[in-house]
């Protein structure tokens, strides 16, 4: 008897490890009342979000030179907070320009009033009915963000995208909005035969509109569209000022914007080939650190 016991548990445990990885993970569900954002991660049994601790002090006066992108994607989420009528937003343009920084300024400027953010890499969006499906029904109101939204020549899984954008943000609820940015405007690459080919179609595309129309219909899924530039050389030196006042405060340091610090500035941003909010702050902080560094 006792050997017939001993041989079924061990059958039993044979059995349970062979189920063990076709069950579905454990997660303990996120207190959104004290979480502020979180991460969808995609697991091959079972997707799930991940807390992510919010950081970042980044407050909305300190994304200069992008007054006009701000205002409209304050409208719009104050709209979404107070569950009036809103668009999903794609903000495209050039890198460092404020594009996920205003996304993160509004998360804290508005965290109070119940907004949250849950980021997707863009290789899960696929799953983006099962994010809609556990944050339904929430109190809370959610951003679901997207960062750096694009395709490669080739690649074809932006078609399974639309599909998926389309049923999933037509039936969304009403406390979920989709926010993405892109370093392209239309997500997909494009090429100037896309214009030569509508005139003469020689590769052998009888109806290259039509081709044209279906990579810019993934696009047409956001109906707020905001664009960011680069920036000029003074609005450039302006957010190095910004910044370096910011960073020279902390360390109760005096300064003053003169002609030599312009120049270093100008001289890093050529160092880097752009002028952008991130170069700005990178600089200033190199700045203020070299300042009050104690001199042997």
């Amino acid at each position: 008897m006792q050997n017939s016991m001993e041989v079924f548990l061990q059958r039993a445990i044979q059995t349970l490890d062979r189920l063990e990885p076709l069950l579905p993970e454990r997660h303990p569900p996120l207190d959104w009342n004290r979480q502020l954002a979180a991460r969808w991660v995609s697991s091959p049994r079972a997707g799930y979000l991940r807390p992510v601790e919010v950081r970042s002090r980044l407050k909305l006066g300190d994304l200069l030179g992008i007054e006009r992108q701000r205002d409209l994607l304050l409208a719009n989420t104050r709209q979404f907070l107070q569950g009036l009528p809103c668009n999903h937003a794609l903000m495209w343009g050039a890198r460092g320009t404020g594009k996920s920084s205003l996304v993160r300024a509004i998360l804290s400027e508005y965290a109070g009033q119940g907004l949250r953010l849950v980021e997707v890499e863009r290789n899960d969006l696929a799953e983006l009915p099962l994010i809609v499906a556990a944050l339904a029904g929430l109190p809370q109101r959610f951003i679901v963000f997207c960062d750096d939204l694009s395709f490669e020549a080739g690649e074809g899984d932006y078609r399974l995208l639309k599909s998926v954008l389309d049923g999933s943000l037509e039936q969304a609820p009403d406390n979920v909005v989709l926010y993405a940015t892109s370093n392209r405007r239309h997500l997909l690459p494009e090429y100037m035969s896309d214009n030569r080919d509508w005139q003469r179609g020689d590769n052998g595309e009888l109806h290259p509109g039509e081709a044209v129309e279906d990579k810019i219909a993934l696009s047409d899924r956001f109906g707020l569209w905001l664009s960011f530039y680069a920036f000029s050389q003074d609005h450039y030196l302006d957010v190095v000022c910004h910044w370096v006042s910011h960073y020279a405060a902390q360390q109760k340091m005096s300064w003053q914007r003169d002609e030599e610090l312009e120049k270093q500035a100008i001289r890093w941003a050529q160092a880097r080939g752009n002028r952008n909010g991130r170069c700005a702050e990178q600089f200033a902080r190199h700045w203020v650190g070299m300042q009050a560094l104690p001199s042997n």
